[in-house]
């Protein structure tokens, strides 16, 4: 199979170029994905749509990935309880190889067929949830053996790849293929890949938290205030909701620990 995530890059003698040079040309091919993304938009909307009732009803959210893929699907579930407030557990990250791989590689890790069902087993992982496959290259055996067997245990599976026709793509239920052409270094998938895969997390992660009622009109209203920053945040939707000055918003998000909570306090 022919991979375009390996294709040669459209730029050669990189090490002659100055930085200017080098950054014009990141630049020039980073633009190219979004308009990638534009292209499956449709690929998108159907997994969000699957995905949204299942969630709604109680089923879960795993990412499934090596490397760069795993490290982004962690990212993106690692947001959500801050960001809207929904329990630890409800989205999940996995990446292969363990925790541990999300600093250091760990060698062959990606290439265990069984690791990925195994680590989704360990989650108790059930016919209610939702597994989705990241995968650059859409070959990884950790990703599609795991979707396999997700698939024969009537688990619904989707991926994120950057090649058609993968193996991965040829398994998942729901697959999106995301092709943006030739890296800028040939093969380093972190860079224009990985960007494209993250920016589809987001569109996934943020809608759903949005149609499951965790943003109103378009605040974060159910996030945690873990730090100054989001308290000062927080005060100020209270602000805004209630006409309450600083030191009264301050005091009502204090006593009812959420944004939401305290206008709706407010409100009776």
């Amino acid at each position: 199979m022919k991979k375009t995530t390996e294709s040669i890059s459209n730029y050669d003698h990189l090490e002659k170029m100055n930085t200017s040079e080098l950054l014009e040309n990141i630049n020039r091919e980073d633009q190219s994905v979004a308009h990638s993304i534009q292209q499956v938009l449709p690929q998108i909307e159907k997994v969000i749509d699957t995905i949204f009732p299942r969630m709604q009803s109680g089923g879960r959210l795993f990412y499934l990935g090596a490397g760069t893929s795993g490290r982004l699907g962690i990212v993106d579930a690692s947001e959500c309880p801050p960001t809207y407030g929904v329990e630890h557990g409800l989205v999940v990250g996995l990446i292969a190889g363990g925790d541990s791989a999300i600093r250091k590689a760990v060698e062959f890790a990606e290439d265990d067929p069984n690791g990925g069902w195994q680590d989704l087993q360990e989650l108790l992982i059930n016919e209610t949830d939702t597994v989705i496959g990241i995968a650059a290259s859409g070959t990884t055996p950790y990703v599609i053996g795991a979707l396999e067997k997700c698939n024969k245990q009537n688990i619904l599976t989707a991926c994120i790849t950057c090649n058609l026709g993968t193996p991965l793509a040829n398994t998942a239920q729901l697959p999106i293929e995301c092709v943006v052409g030739p890296e800028f270094v040939t093969g380093s998938t972190r860079m224009k890949a990985g960007t494209a895969q993250k920016l589809i997390l987001n569109m996934i992660s943020t809608s759903i938290m949005i149609k499951l009622g965790r943003v109103q009109g378009n605040r974060m209203v159910d996030m945690q205030l873990n730090n100054n920053k989001l308290v000062d945040r927080g005060i100020k939707m209270v602000m805004e909701k209630t006409g309450l000055d600083y030191n009264n918003a301050q005091q009502i998000l204090e006593d009812n620990g959420s944004v939401r909570a305290a206008i709706n306090k407010y409100n009776g």
